[in-house]
């Protein structure tokens, strides 16, 4: 794994090398910029959604915590931008990918963490990869890190987590009665109104595919270690009084899993994504284990199995599971044909909240 910070004195040497001109104006500016691609792999194991991540240290008690796999891209190496995201990947991890799709640019100045920066401005490509848990427990490199201890808000399962409740919830309406700072960002909504739509406060309704926004939200409001070791000051107002809100990832990279989380629980309502996840053959119980994994809260089981077979999703194998732990479980597969007869195949589940 080559560290963010180090790609920058090996891709400008990279660009310089390969800009044959004579003019300096001309290699400073080819050399003003770098493209990087991180990765956002996601798997379910043990009923739980991980995500795959280099350590830094055991729990990110360093302040930088984990990262994502990350490599620059070189146009002279790398045919497209997905294969050069393959290719980081494969040599850092030894996981060959398959689903892949691309997220979303991150460019901000000040990614890195770096006050007063001035070397080259990285601008990262940010995809989202979807793994089965046979491939994933091929993993060479790296570990699997259950997504939840970076977004343990996002977790639904066993009902509203008291994290919302004792520390989150309190403090965003305090930081929305107090004046605005003269560095924050000039919002059309009110702070009242954006803590309710995103975090589903006085009536409102609680969207888990807005991972990004809550998570941005803490972040202008200072309750993450982000903020703090970013210098915003916003943070100032907390010292010593936030426990930590999850663990801390280095650069920007809890935000592009943000957005990968946000995406993916989108994704699997309206495209067949869910069985990228999924072995050949699987028991229904198993799809919403990992589809309650995916989104956060609790499925009705009948209503599940209603809605998957009614959508056509899945087709029954013939054979049994016997080691259930109860009765034999029918074995399904994913049915490919309903691609070809529906625009939308998605699982459009509707949660169980309390």
């Amino acid at each position: 794994m080559i560290p963010e910070a180090n790609i920058k004195r090996r891709f400008r040497t990279e660009e310089l090398e390969a800009d044959d001109s004579d003019d300096p104006a001309a290699r400073s500016e080819a050399a003003g910029v770098e493209i990087g691609l991180n990765a956002a792999i996601v798997a379910v194991i043990d009923d739980e959604p991980v995500v795959l991540v280099i350590r830094s240290d055991a729990d990110g008690a360093n302040g930088q915590g984990d990262t994502l796999p990350f490599g620059p891209f070189s146009p002279v190496a790398h045919r497209t931008l997905e294969s050069g995201l393959r290719s980081w990947v494969a040599e850092q991890t030894g996981l060959g990918l398959g689903y892949v799709e691309q997220l979303y640019t991150f460019g901000d100045r000040g990614r890195h963490a770096e006050p007063g920066d001035q070397s080259l401005h990285v601008v990262s490509i940010g995809y989202l990869a979807l793994t089965e848990t046979g491939h994933a427990r091929d993993l060479q490199h790296g570990t699997w890190r259950s997504w939840y201890q970076y977004f343990p808000w996002e977790d639904w399962r066993k009902g509203r987590p008291e994290i919302l409740v004792t520390e989150i919830e309190p403090r965003l309406r305090d930081w929305a009665q107090r004046p605005a700072l003269r560095s924050a960002p000039v919002r059309p909504v009110p702070r009242e109104d954006r803590i309710r739509i995103c975090f589903g406060l006085d009536g409102g309704t609680w969207d888990e595919e807005k991972v990004l926004d809550r998570f941005e939200l803490l972040y202008e409001a200072g309750l993450v270690d982000e903020a703090c070791r970013d210098g915003r000051e916003a943070s100032s107002i907390w010292t010593g009084s936030v426990p930590r809100l999850g663990v801390p990832m280095q650069f920007d990279h809890r935000r592009i899993l943000a957005t990968a989380i946000g995406r993916v629980r989108a994704k699997i309502k309206y495209r067949p994504v869910i069985f990228e996840l999924m072995p050949d053959d699987f028991t229904l119980f198993e799809l919403q284990k990992t589809v309650e994994a995916i989104l956060g809260p609790h499925l009705h089981k009948q209503n599940f199995r209603r809605l998957v077979e009614s959508a056509g999703l899945v087709e029954p194998t013939g054979d049994v599971k016997t080691q259930t732990g109860g009765r034999p479980a029918k074995l399904f597969r994913f049915r490919r044909e309903v691609v070809l007869e529906r625009p939308a195949p998605g699982v459009r589940v509707k949660a169980i909240r309390s």
